[in-house]
């Protein structure tokens, strides 16, 4: 372990020590408000790009599993903890946190005030910035490169890069990636559905051609707006199909139907929001991860109507669509935050299916 440096494109410079891997690495700096699920959160898609500091103060301490990631490997560009567990102690454990990020070659840094690196972020907003274990570092050697950094092409990296298949007796049930995580396919297999799942650039075409009962745009990193093709699908899927989407899918989702997204001024990054389904008067504890948010002014009310909001900050957090089966969400109901508050949606989407098909 070396000492390392976490400089923002503010200036703003925090000292520490590093774990995992050494070197450097630029990124988009964030904060996750998770007192728990760093594995879900390190191999999360939609960090891609991303420096992701954790809020809870010791991070590590049940170690790291197989069975908890949400893809095959580490997505952030790097991890940001105030205390890094050493000796993690869980039955499932089978190496350390700082063993994980080294064979993934991802940078850690600890031993900073994360509380401190949070208000910063809350107060001006995500920002760009560096991890550097470099004894000889100068932020004004960096500067120009930290502000030059962007995030391109995030969903084209994550993304499958074929169709693949996953049995299930159920229904059909086509699933775009444009980052997905792995508990949304297995939350479908648990219903019995039969999962085809395609690259975020499959066109409606290929999508329909294997005959789906029902189609989910899922989760995933960057601007929506950059989705340009998928965006396009969705407008050539509207009202032949039942649609659900997730996150990134539920922003797209809005865009194909002529409203509007903005980026949030530091996002919304944890497993302990509240969110309200308004026809039901109640309200969830949610896990999310994202950066935008739907415009609410731009939405055609003859369209679309929220149907769940932020208790935080009061932006939308659902949609039902008019006229055509479909229905989004902008948090993530696959996740276990409460362990299973909003896994209702899926069995949503079936009855949606059901419904669609004439099944009583």
């Amino acid at each position: 372990m070396k000492p390392a440096v976490i400089a923002l494109e503010d200036g703003t410079i925090f000292k520490g020590t590093s774990f995992g891997a050494e070197g450097e690495v630029l990124g988009e700096v964030v904060f996750n408000t998770g007192m728990t699920g760093y594995q879900e959160v390190l191999t999360d898609p939609s960090y891609c790009g991303q420096i992701v500091t954790m809020t809870y103060p010791l991070i590590g301490n049940y170690g790291v599993n197989p069975d908890d990631i949400e893809s095959i490997k580490p997505q952030v560009k790097g991890f940001i903890v105030r205390e890094v567990c050493k000796t993690p102690s869980n039955w499932r454990s089978v190496e350390t946190l700082n063993d994980y990020l080294t064979r993934h070659n991802i940078i850690g840094v600890e031993g900073i005030d994360t509380r401190a690196l949070t208000r910063i972020l809350r107060e001006k907003g995500t920002m760009k910035g560096i991890i550097s274990t470099d004894e000889n570092f100068s932020f004004k050697d960096k500067i120009e490169e930290i502000m030059k950094y962007e995030i391109k092409d995030p969903v084209k990296e994550v993304t499958t890069k074929e169709v693949k298949v996953f049995n299930g007796t159920g229904y059909n049930v086509a699933l775009v990636d444009l980052g997905i995580k792995q508990n949304i396919i297995r939350s479908l297999q648990k219903r019995g559905c039969k999962v085809y799942l395609f690259p975020a650039h499959a066109a409606a075409e290929e999508i329909l051609a294997v005959k789906p009962d029902g189609v989910m745009f899922s989760n995933g990193p960057g601007d929506p707006k950059d989705c340009v093709d998928t965006i396009d699908t969705i407008r050539k899927l509207l009202g032949k199909v039942p649609i659900f989407g997730i996150c990134l899918g539920h922003q797209i989702m809005a865009l194909a139907s002529g409203a509007d997204t903005e980026r949030l001024k530091y996002g919304h990054r944890g497993c302990n929001h509240p969110v309200k389904d308004i026809e039901k008067d109640l309200t969830y504890i949610t896990s999310q991860n994202h950066g935008y948010t739907i415009v609410e002014s731009s939405m055609e009310p003859e369209k679309m109507v929220v149907s769940h909001r932020n208790m935080n900050d009061g932006t939308i957090e659902g949609v039902r669509y008019l006229g055509v089966p479909a229905f989004t969400v902008q948090f993530h109901p696959e996740a276990s935050p409460g362990p299973a508050d909003t896994g209702y949606l899926f069995d949503e989407f079936i009855e949606m299916i059901k419904k669609h098909k004439g099944v009583n």
